[in-house]
């Protein structure tokens, strides 16, 4: 009956952490955003519906799209 439950308890921690894992890679797929860094070190980020960000998307786009 032990190994039963320690059996019983990996697998239900197994199943955890790939639900894990798949909801994390889900959301973060899903999150499009513009980073603005700037010279004095600090970093602005933009999501996806803010005015300046629809703007700046397409241009990124584009970029990323020509480096490779």
């Amino acid at each position: 009956m032990p190994k039963r439950r320690i059996i019983i308890g990996a697998l239900i921690g197994a199943g955890s952490f790939a639900g894990t894992i798949f909801y994390r890679r889900r959301s973060a797929r899903n999150r499009t955003r513009v980073d603005l860094y700037f010279d004095d070190g600090s970093m602005l980020s933009l999501a996806t519906g803010a005015p300046d960000a629809d703007r700046l998307l397409p241009i990124a786009r584009d970029l990323l799209a020509e480096a490779g």
